[in-house]
């Protein structure tokens, strides 16, 4: 065929624009995420996200509520990752109140925190590979999953909904068959990381369905407020634990993994990385574990352990005005962030010195997260619409809240 004929096909040929509705009950939006997709054949012209469909008000609950019975309502936030939620708010909170937690309590929140970013990374890893075709990685990531679910139920009695961080320490201690099946854990992930690599790094399917797709640049990543590994795989080196240390960050050795080209397949590598940065964390913190108490020594603030309850009456008493009282934070406001699995996780609180805040903005990353869909999915094709959204690992639990 000559040139001249393909010129004349190519302008005969008229696709016309559709505007596609994918979601909210979409398998791959991955949960209530509604996008309106202007296109143009296959061809993105513009994805606008329509969100608020779980939303419950939960900065307006906060505001009625004493200060401890708000943690329950943190799971429920990024609920693939409760732990993180439960550290952000407590921890804003003893800002507050300007008290520093036990050296025990600051080892076992560690070990918590980065057994929440091994959940939330091998669920974003396992259902990315479902959503691009590869379903075997999604079996072999929630074999994974279920040994960091086991290790929450041993640590406080839940595998999703912990409720377990409190103002001033931790609910419950470590055990010793806990940090027996921690080392396990420690010591079974790097091969299995191997596997999942062997499965899909340099898988072709896998390579084509992500690299050169939803690339952004650091500049526009910054721009955007992209945070977490979304911020790191183009580049920019920021990290929470390393740049604003709290808890025991400071004394960890550990690195930062960045990318290099922004795009899906960087976004992979890096959540690849910091699993196994996770678990050399963690290994850390289970070798330097120091003996103490797990919770600050102040009876205002914890209420007295529950064995107690059953047999003392002054412990009774303090309990029952714990719970139905709470107790008094200073006057004042305060913003406190920590480096969750998806990004800068923040809480903003403002005291009027009663026992429940007059005023809670969270910050949450899979909403700043998810602005950037429009920049990432034009040009491109609706397929990569699939990938981008899992690269961004967006859960609306905390994105609508």
């Amino acid at each position: 065929m000559s040139n001249n004929t393909n010129d004349i096909i190519e302008k005969d040929i008229t696709t016309k624009e559709m505007t596609l509705s994918l979601g909210p009950q979409h398998p791959s939006a991955h949960g209530v995420l509604h996008l309106i997709l202007d296109m143009q054949g296959e061809l993105i012209i513009k994805a606008d996200p329509d969100i608020g469909y779980l939303h419950r008000g939960t900065e307006k609950i906060a505001e009625n509520l004493l200060y401890p019975q708000f943690v329950p309502y943190t799971d429920r936030l990024d609920y693939m990752c409760g732990m993180s939620n439960n550290l952000g708010y407590v921890m804003a909170v003893e800002k507050l109140l300007g008290i520093d937690i036990t050296e025990r309590g600051k080892y076992i929140r560690t070990i918590a925190a980065e057994l929440s970013r091994l959940s939330g990374h091998l669920l974003c890893t396992g259902a990315w590979g479902l959503d691009l075709g590869a379903m075997s990685v999604l079996l072999y990531a929630m074999r994974e999953r279920e040994m960091v679910l086991d290790l929450f139920e041993l640590l406080c009695g839940a595998r999703m909904t912990h409720s377990y961080m409190r103002i001033g320490g931790v609910r419950y201690d470590v055990t010793p068959k806990f940090m027996e099946k921690c080392r396990t854990l420690v010591d079974w992930m790097p091969g299995k990381l191997d596997e999942y690599e062997t499965l899909l790094t340099g898988n072709r399917v896998w390579m084509d369905r992500n690299q050169d797709v939803g690339v952004v640049t650091a500049e526009d990543a910054l721009d955007l407020g992209l945070g977490g590994p979304n911020l790191r795989a183009s580049g920019v080196d920021w990290d929470l634990r390393r740049d604003a240390p709290y808890l025991i960050y400071d004394r960890l050795d550990f690195n930062v993994p960045l990318g290099e080209n922004g795009d899906c397949f960087d976004r992979y590598k890096v959540r690849i990385a910091e699993m196994r940065e996770s678990v050399r964390i963690i290994g850390q913190c289970l070798d330097q574990m120091p003996e103490g108490p797990f919770n600050v020594d102040m009876p205002e603030i914890v209420p007295p352990p529950k064995k107690d309850v059953y047999k003392d009456m002054e412990a009774l008493i303090h309990h029952f005005k714990y719970v139905s009282s709470g107790f008094k934070v200073p006057k004042g406001e305060v913003y406190s962030a920590i480096e969750s699995p998806k990004g800068e996780l923040g809480f903003y609180i403002v005291s009027d010195g009663s026992e429940k805040p007059m005023r809670l903005k969270i910050r949450v990353p899979s909403f700043c997260n998810l602005q950037a869909t429009d920049h990432m999915t034009k040009g491109g094709y609706l397929a990569d619409v699939v990938a981008v959204i899992s690269s961004l690992d967006p859960v609306f639990g905390e994105c609508d809240k």
